[in-house]
């Protein structure tokens, strides 16, 4: 365990930035999970704008690469 004072606290802002990140990732998930189970097509397609900026915010928050993102993209949306 860490004995300086900024390294405890490093060790805090590391942990508060873990849970949100994984927040964030993990709402998206489950909104992408909702959309493949979607049967209706006018249902499905009130998702894609939402499901698009989600992951467009994980990419500013550097939470995935944005190849990545364009990769999700491309499968979901064909």
């Amino acid at each position: 365990m860490a004995n300086k004072k900024s390294a405890l606290k490093q060790i805090k802002k590391n942990n508060f930035k873990r849970k949100k990140n994984k927040y964030y990732s993990k709402s998206t998930r489950t909104i992408i999970k909702k959309f493949k189970l979607e049967l209706d097509k006018k249902k499905k397609l009130n998702y894609i704008p939402k499901i698009s900026s989600l992951i467009d915010k994980l990419v500013k928050r550097k939470i995935i690469h944005k190849n990545k993102s364009n990769r999700l993209k491309k499968k979901l949306f064909k």
